[in-house]
């Protein structure tokens, strides 16, 4: 079985080299794991939930793998007396970190610095629900809520939306050229040093065929446009979700 795309190495080039102790992990996965992305370490090797089992973490992806090394499982793992999906909560954490790596200073942001909550939105710029969420980021941001854009041309990275969104990246301001794409007008074509490639590679990673798709602040995944009161709503909730219980 193959990870996605070879688990978009140019993404994970960036990553951590991780695992600063692997005395733990048996030798036989670490050698799996080495002919399967050579050259590559993963995020992070430890044993699962389920026995005989170890989790493998590449970027915001979770798989499993046999303790002799010899299978790879992709899915998730359900706890049966709880329900729980064990494996969506450690990819909730595991895309935070990689969002973590990418670095705001990578993303074009608006919002307060001090915001009670954070959303982090893959976006096309030609995409119409998009455009229409795009409308509703001052209210968000007059909510407490900060939006990060990553570039997710749905096209591909040979398109006219490529081309645009590194365009926006490159001119004087992000923020405004954005708006100013969003709105149907022109911006005017220039070439840099840009992250639109690496945004789309991790919107990849994270399985993504749509936009807008939204990554919450407790690494929920919700595809397509929210409207901004249901998703303060939403990131409220979480939030409520999270904090200790009294006495816990």
């Amino acid at each position: 079985m193959k990870l996605r795309h070879t688990l978009a190495l140019s993404l994970l080039a960036c990553l951590p080299a991780a695992l600063s102790a692997q005395d733990a992990v048996p030798q036989a996965i670490t050698q799996a794991l080495a002919n399967l992305v050579p050259g590559m370490a993963p995020t992070s090797v430890r044993p699962a939930p389920a026995a005989g089992l170890y989790e493998v973490v590449y970027g915001p992806e979770v798989v499993y793998i046999t303790a002799d090394g010899a299978h790879l499982v992709k899915g998730d793992l359900i706890d049966v007396k709880t329900q729980d999906n064990l494996t969506e909560d450690r990819r909730s954490g595991a895309r935070l970190q990689a969002l973590e790596e990418l670095g705001e200073s990578g993303m074009i942001v608006f919002g307060p610095k001090d915001a009670k909550h954070t959303v982090t939105i893959f976006t096309d710029i030609d995409c119409p629900y998009c455009v229409k969420l795009h409308q509703e980021v001052p209210e968000l941001n007059r909510q407490g809520v900060k939006v990060r854009y990553l570039a997710y041309p749905r096209a591909g990275l040979a398109s006219a939306g490529y081309r645009k969104t590194v365009s926006v990246w490159c001119a004087p301001d992000r923020n405004q050229a954005l708006t100013d794409a969003k709105n149907g007008k022109a911006v005017p074509e220039k070439s840099c040093e840009n992250p639109v490639e690496d945004h789309y590679t991790m919107g990849q990673m994270l399985g993504i065929s749509g936009t807008p798709t939204l990554v919450l602040d407790d690494g929920r995944v919700v595809p397509g446009y929210v409207p901004a009161a249901r998703l303060v709503q939403a990131l409220q909730s979480a939030k409520a979700q999270q904090a200790p219980k009294p006495g816990g």
